[in-house]
This record gives structure tokens, sequence and C-alpha cells, in this order.
């Protein structure tokens, strides 16, 4: 049996360092830089039971959504935060399971918000 784990998705900040969000920290994490760690992770070891989320993952993502503009995401060839929970969103569907309980840590306001509502709209989905 794979024993179940937290993930913390990231680039460059681990769990500690996270001050301004509601990241249980007495807590062990995975640790998860970008995209392809975090679909490999899931993939190895099976559905997480808390998720941390970042948004910017890359340089090329910082400075985007910070004054409430559009994040450009045809445009990046570094996948988001936001990539990470759609695909996770999509695995849950495949499996008709909700997402696991989760925090968005990100400093970025509009990247933040598109996870939640893509997260929180798929789990209204199951709620029906």
């Amino acid at each position: 049996m794979i024993k179940k784990y937290n993930l913390f998705l990231d680039d460059v900040r681990i769990p500690t360092q996270v001050t301004w969000a509601d990241v249980p920290i007495n807590q062990h994490y995975s640790v998860v830089r970008n995209y392809n760690e975090f679909v490999d992770l899931i993939m190895l070891r099976g559905l997480p039971k808390f998720v941390c989320y970042d948004h910017d993952l890359s340089d090329c993502h910082y400075g985007h959504g910070l004054n409430n503009d559009e994040i450009p995401y045809s445009e990046y060839k570094e996948r988001t935060g936001y990539d990470c929970a759609k695909w996770l969103v999509a695995y849950c569907f495949d499996r008709n399971i909700k997402h696991p309980p989760y925090v968005v840590h990100s400093m970025n306001p509009i990247g933040k918000k598109n996870i939640e509502s893509y997260i929180e709209n798929y789990n209204k989905t199951l709620d029906s």
C-alpha cells in the first residue's frame, strides 16, 4: 500500500517559508518544482492527501496577473500551477473523486483565483 502524502508545488520555496497562507507546517511534504515533477509524483504515488499550489513556476511567469491583468497562458513555454491544477482535476475526474484538500499560496492574485475557481467548480459538479 502506498502511504498518503502531502504535496507542495513551488519553484523556489519550501513549506516553512510560506507565512502568508494557511499551509500546515507541522507535516512532511513531498516538494516538486514544476509541472513534470508534479505529474510524475502523482503517477508514482497516487492522489496526495493535501496539495499546496504555487502559480508562477518559472521566471517567465513572474509579473503577469499581479495587477489584475490577464495571464497570457498561451504564450508560456513553461507550465504553471494552474496547469498542474487542471491536470489533477482531470486525474480526479477520471476516477470520479473530488480534488483533495488544498491551499494556493501563490502571491499572484489572478493565478491564485484561477486555480481556486477551477478546483472549486470541479468539486461542485460532484456535489450535485
